[in-house]
């Protein structure tokens, strides 16, 4: 037995490229009670995800909470599955097809995009698999959380390098650890929300709920939260905000232990007492909408903020596949490349004039709307 992998269908002079290897949370394969399981069961047994000793945490996992969280958490699935599947799933796939046409629009040589869940399918194994055997010889990892956390990016690195570790050619690697101030995303963030406010009548206070940390966890110098905080004062900026105009919260806690506050549900119950009753949600640290954006947060909390007496509840969606966050997550990605050889040439003339047109475009608009 090889104790080191190859690629199927290797030969020497075999045409090279560039890998994208795009990486989400993940999500069940069904509804089902079972499938529930199984996912869950692969996320909560990471150990950096749940960073209590295995000795205490895998008997409590696997005698209480698989047992009977399976089954409420299927059908709070099932409330926001579509026909073709996952909500998280589709979106992301549209975010990998249309980043692929962009990468083929700015560059002249080989780009390959793929994507790869670090819980579920389509695995980040299978995806690495992919990118190998098509001769991707420079390989750029984006985990597609904007604000770094070692609950979410770094087990995505780990995973990475449990794979690669058996590779017999490992291709040159680069990470973008976050870009939760990066111009591109603040940009897209706040003309998603200028958009939906044109749409719809203003809310008066604007929430931004990014999803929960321990507070352990930011005591031992993980920086979620404050990127968050900057996403969040960088986006506030960017739309004229006052201070009391907006507020920044955290959703999605899970167990006992105290988490990173102010909490999002407590917050809405408490916002009507407080004479703020229309109001708009967003969340920007989801790449793509999921299960705690379209069930907790267009659901749940909505219901919450309605029965403690608000009156006007939106939700604004995630960035999703939209142009300008494909652009953001584009730009991301042509800065991280610089250097190797199918995204050195960079764009031709015709693009760069393009490009040029649509930012003085984007400017007029901006002057427009100001």
């Amino acid at each position: 037995m090889r104790r080191y992998s190859g690629e199927d269908g290797f030969f020497h002079g075999k045409e090279e490229a560039t890998g994208i290897l795009l990486i989400n949370l993940g999500t069940p394969k069904a509804t089902t009670t079972s499938a529930v399981r199984n996912y869950l069961r692969q996320f909560l047994s990471d150990p950096r995800v749940v960073e209590i000793p295995r000795l205490i945490w895998l008997p409590i996992l696997y005698a209480f909470i698989l047992p009977r969280r399976p089954l409420v958490s299927a059908k709070l699935y099932q409330a926001v599955w579509t026909k073709e599947g996952s909500p998280l799933l589709l979106f992301s796939q549209k975010q990998q097809n249309a980043i692929q046409q962009e990468m083929q629009s700015r560059f002249k040589g080989k780009v390959i995009v793929e994507l790869g869940m670090r819980y579920g399918e389509p695995s980040i194994e299978v995806a690495l698999e992919s990118l190998r055997n098509q001769g991707v010889r420079r390989l750029l990892i984006l985990p597609l959380y904007p604000q770094y956390s070692a609950t979410t990016t770094a087990t995505s690195y780990d995973e990475v390098n449990r794979i690669l570790s058996r590779w017999r050619w490992i291709p040159e690697i680069r990470f973008v650890a976050q870009y939760h101030d990066h111009p591109s995303y603040i940009d897209a963030l706040v003309r998603s929300i200028k958009n939906h406010w044109e749409k719809n009548l203003r809310g008066e206070l604007l929430l931004m709920s990014f999803h929960g940390l321990p507070k352990r966890n930011l005591d031992l110098g993980d920086p979620y939260y404050c990127h968050c905080q900057k996403t969040a004062r960088l986006v506030a900026k960017k739309l004229g905000l006052k201070q009391d105009q907006y507020l920044v919260s955290f959703q999605s806690r899970f167990g006992k232990a105290e988490w990173i506050k102010p909490y999002t549900d407590k917050t809405l119950k408490e916002l009507p007492s407080k004479g703020i009753k229309k109001i708009d949600v967003v969340c920007p640290g989801f790449a793509a909408d999921c299960l705690e954006t379209l069930e907790e947060i267009k659901i749940q909390n909505r219901e919450i903020f309605m029965q403690s007496g608000g009156e006007t509840y939106r939700y604004i969606a995630a960035l999703n596949h939209n142009i300008d966050h494909i652009h953001a997550l584009s730009d991301i990605i042509q800065e991280h490349t610089q250097g190797w050889a199918e995204t050195s040439n960079s764009w031709n003339q015709a693009n760069i004039d393009k490009c040029n047109k649509a930012i003085q475009q984007r400017a007029k608009d901006k002057g427009a709307n100001l």
